[in-house]
């Protein structure tokens, strides 16, 4: 039986330890984090193409049991005139949309299916070296300890060690100029928004929240900053955040100021960056998934979904007696002219939620964004976004 090292556990990782043992490998997980954090991340967009992957692992159902369906993004402009909705997945397809839910949800529907599988997982492995022989791959880790396999799939995240080992010269993540914020709040009498996610473009900040059945506001913030280190972000207390959006928010109509008073548990900053250009996915029995090699910004509501996706492609070409470099090269063609073009999605996306140049260039956006937005609801240029197909059933050989 072949075997097979995952490096990481967030969403790619083990989504491919699960496709791995589907393929009939021994699989091994591992995880820097010393335990999994289950607000980490606040809540993200699972996407109409995301579902599908989780669909075929036999999780869509158990994602679903705390998620919030939200067919439609509706645009608001700081003043509280609605400026138009977009559909969150394939225009004229509803049935179809796609879900917001926390991230910790769907890292423990990962994390119990993978359980269930019989697939180890160690926590507190940070990677620091790899090694390659002819016959496997060795890992080892800041404590000391090693682990290895016939490959190492490196699901290790934007700073991912993977990359810089499968290509020194791999270019660097990009901050997109932005800041992210978010949490949860519980305003009374804010009515529920079923359905729904709506966005708010504020003369100084941009600002977007849901309503929960039973009350719970899931909200965000995208602040423009100078970059600043991780360990400066993190410094900033949860009230010095709040404080500082309330001020940046203090002129959008209701009910953004009303969600920043009744904000509960913690909030952190965090730096956005995107990542694309990896030219390099693999090196012998290496290869790397998810943002370990593609990032995108929040904006685009696709990060988990392409994780997923990365999972499926790149086993789908490993199973059966398929020469893994080879495998590892088709899984590369396919994936990345896809995934850069969802980077540049995104930027452009960025590039709207960035402050305007003063009130006059709030002005002018809110008054072009109904005429763009008007015929959104039809407009299936972004069908490509979630119109994607990963299928298990494809062949493993190169096409």
């Amino acid at each position: 039986m072949r075997t097979a090292l995952v490096v990481g556990g967030g969403v790619a990782g083990p989504a491919v330890a699960l496709f791995l043992r589907r393929a009939g490998w021994d699989v091994a997980m591992v995880e820097a984090q010393p335990a999994p954090d289950p607000i980490a991340g606040s809540f993200l967009n699972l996407a109409t193409n995301g579902l599908a992957v989780l669909d075929t692992l036999g999780l869509r159902d158990a994602l679903l049991a705390d998620a919030h369906p939200a067919r439609d993004m509706v645009m608001w402009s700081g003043r509280g005139r609605r400026l138009g909705t977009v559909p969150n997945g394939p225009a004229r397809e509803p049935h179809r949309a796609s879900v917001i839910v926390r991230r910790g949800w769907l890292h423990e529907v990962l994390r119990t299916a993978a359980a269930a599988e019989g697939i180890p997982v160690r926590y507190g492995a940070r990677l620091v070296e790899i090694e390659e022989s002819s016959s496997g791959v060795t890992a080892t880790f800041a404590d000391g300890t090693t682990a290895g396999g016939d490959v190492l799939v490196g699901c290790d995240g934007i700073g991912s060690v993977t990359r810089t080992w499968i290509d020194p010269a791999a270019p660097a993540p990009r901050y997109t100029g932005l800041v992210g914020l978010g949490g949860y709040a519980r305003v009374p009498g804010l009515e529920p928004t079923p359905d729904a996610q709506h966005f708010v473009f504020g003369a100084r900040g941009f600002f977007g929240y849901l309503v929960r059945v039973d009350g719970t506001v899931y909200w965000f913030a995208n602040v423009t900053q100078e970059l600043a280190a991780s360990a400066e972000l993190d410094a900033i207390p949860t009230a010095a955040w709040v404080d500082r959006l309330r001020a940046i928010h203090a002129d959008d109509a209701f009910p953004v100021p009303q969600i920043l008073d009744h904000v509960v548990g913690d909030v952190r900053g965090y730096a956005i960056h995107d990542l694309s250009g990896v030219r390099r996915w693999s090196r012998g029995r290496v290869v790397a998934a998810g943002d370990a090699v593609h990032a995108t910004s929040p904006s685009t509501g696709q990060g988990a979904s392409l994780a997923l996706e990365d999972a499926i492609t790149l086993v789908s070409r490993l199973r059966g007696d398929a020469d893994h470099e080879q495998a590892f090269a088709d899984y590369q063609r396919v994936r990345r002219p896809r995934v850069e073009r969802v980077v540049r999605y995104g930027r452009a996306v960025d590039s709207r939620k960035r402050v305007p140049n003063g009130r006059l260039g709030a002005a002018v956006r809110d008054a072009m964004m109904p005429m763009f937005l008007r015929h959104a609801a039809a407009d299936t240029r972004n069908a490509w976004l979630y119109d994607h197909a990963a299928a298990w059933d494809e062949e493993a050989t190169s096409r």
